[in-house]
């Protein structure tokens, strides 16, 4: 039961943060597309009342140099901040869609070419707006600005969120544990049989095992050798024997004598 509630709620989790994704992705490309359309508005409307003063730029900072020079403080602040801040929101939304790995070069290259491309298209078909390096210098800076603020944090998050969600689809289920059943005691009915199991395993362990028979290389012996190794039997032995042998007729022949004596006095 506990591993089915475990294996529910982890699939409820990972359910939550594939929708929170999803969620998040299509905030970010609606975002990314009303952007795209402002700046489209902002960058390719034309201008003809002032095509006699735009002159194309292809010096970096002479376009910051001039707004030091020739505009006013508010005009040169909304000329240059309007630059940064069309560039924020490439550092805010781009890092969500790249992947994590160099999230920030590959935002800064993306910026860089979309901005690109918006001044070459200025110069060569809208009239009234010529290519500027400085604009997109501004417009790149923007984006890092705007990635060091919030993007990096946000990113950082989401692709935290993704990476669980892989890990947790990628990891198996736990198995559900299954319960062992308490060994029981041996009842009166099993006993013969545990019996005769016992008997059956003795008799064959006290089985006698079959004598080797000798080898081929074992050489008999000799009976001539076999005769020699007999010790004969001392000289010492067989006096000893002899002596005793002699005392005891002399001693059956005293007495035949003296019995022989006492009969004859009693005659």
């Amino acid at each position: 039961m506990a591993a089915e509630v475990d294996s529910e709620a982890r699939r409820r989790r990972v359910w939550g943060t594939t929708l929170l994704r999803a969620l998040v992705l299509v905030a970010t490309f609606l975002a990314l597309t009303a952007f795209s359309i402002a700046l489209a508005k902002v960058t390719l409307t034309p201008s003809p009342a002032s095509e006699d003063l735009v002159r194309s730029n292809l010096r970096p900072g002479r376009s910051l140099r001039q707004y030091a020079e020739d505009y006013t403080f508010l005009a040169a602040c909304k000329q240059a901040g309007g630059n940064l801040l069309l560039g924020v929101p490439f550092g805010i939304l781009l890092p969500i869609l790249v992947p994590r790995r160099l999230r920030m070069l590959r935002m800064v290259a993306l910026t860089v070419t979309v901005m690109v491309v918006i001044e070459l298209v200025q110069g060569a078909l809208v009239p009234g707006r010529a290519f500027d390096i400085d604009d997109a210098i501004l417009n790149t800076s923007g984006a890092l600005l705007g990635y060091l603020l919030v993007g990096r944090r946000i990113s950082h998050r989401y692709h935290l969120l993704a990476e669980g969600t892989t890990r947790a689809e990628a990891a198996p289920e736990p198995k559900p544990r299954r319960k062992v059943a308490p060994k029981s005691a041996p009842t009166s009915k099993t006993r013969p049989e545990l019996a005769s199991k016992t008997k059956s395993k003795l008799t064959s362990k006290t089985k006698p095992k079959p004598r080797s028979k000798p080898s081929s290389r074992t050489k008999a012996t000799p009976v001539s050798k076999v005769k020699s190794k007999v010790k004969p039997k001392s000289k010492s032995k067989s006096r000893s024997k002899a002596t005793t042998g002699r005392g005891g007729s002399r001693l059956v022949a005293s007495g035949r004598a003296l019995f022989g004596r006492l009969l004859t006095r009693d005659r």
